[in-house]
């Protein structure tokens, strides 16, 4: 009998009337995550007690609106298409949020944080890089208690089993998937322990942490990307989010090069 992983029976659970979502919790527990060992790191580079959580009540909130907007933007044709409602837009409950958009609105609202709070930002997002990585490995398994962007056809006992009402057309004939929310689940929590190591060994400063955390992230969502089935707009071949990897990489490269030889003294 082959192996593979199962689907989740359900991903939504009723508290009475309070829908309590696998999507939302991934989220949250994530969220926690990012602020315990981004405070941790910010202490130790001579943060006040709470800062980050303080920074944390700006950066999620404007974190979750980026997301949704780079989401909305990117798949603009399931809320303003034929026979879509754009009210859909606004159901964040029902899934959809990108991952650029959660960095890009994420940074925002901390560097408003820290300019209120007179804090940092490149210490701050040094301090948060590792943080970051342990919360998108686990929100990733929202994506799993969904039955959503996973990989290509496969047999392989690690397979994930796609019940039929949540397979892509062309695809009905296949039951087991590439389990990509694993990969990068897998890939993210791997990443946060390397940053945790190389940054113990090197000491890095001025916000090569952080740019290095964009250039492990995108290096491992570069392939990621390139398995998954679901429905992405393309130029030349490539789909736009490993368009968005590979220009994010080049940039975080030439930072991390530009800013070589800056000691934690810097920030």
């Amino acid at each position: 009998m082959p192996a593979f992983i199962p689907s989740p029976a359900q991903g939504v659970w009723h508290l009475g009337p309070l829908p309590i979502r696998a999507y939302a919790l991934g989220i949250i527990i994530g969220a926690v995550m990012a602020i315990w060992i981004g405070q941790k790191r910010l202490a130790a580079r001579g943060g006040q007690p709470g800062q980050m959580g303080d920074i944390a009540m700006w950066a999620i909130p404007a974190g979750i609106i980026g997301a949704r907007i780079y989401h909305v933007i990117t798949d603009a044709q399931l809320y303003f298409g034929a026979g879509a409602n754009p009210v859909d837009a606004l159901k964040i409950w029902n899934g959809g949020l990108g991952i650029w958009g959660a960095i890009a609105g994420g940074a925002l609202g901390a560097w408003l944080a820290c300019r209120y709070y007179k804090v940092s930002f490149v210490l701050v997002a040094d301090s948060l890089a590792p943080g970051l990585l342990v919360a998108q490995g686990i929100g990733r398994w929202g994506n799993y208690f969904n039955q959503e962007l996973f990989g290509k056809p496969t047999t392989v006992a690690w397979a994930l089993e796609i019940e039929p009402q949540n397979r892509p057309a062309g695809y009905m004939q296949y039951a087991t998937f590439h389990p990509t929310f694993l990969y990068e689940s897998l890939w993210c929590f791997a990443a946060a322990g390397i940053l945790i190591l190389l940054d113990r060994r090197f000491k890095f400063a001025a916000g090569r942490m952080f740019a290095l955390y964009v250039m492990v992230y995108t290096a491992g969502r570069f392939w990621i990307e390139y398995m998954r089935i679901d429905f992405a707009h393309e130029f030349a071949g490539l789909r736009v989010n490993d368009w968005t990897s590979l220009l994010l990489f080049a940039l975080a490269l030439g930072y991390f090069l530009a800013t070589r030889g800056r000691s934690r003294t810097h920030t």
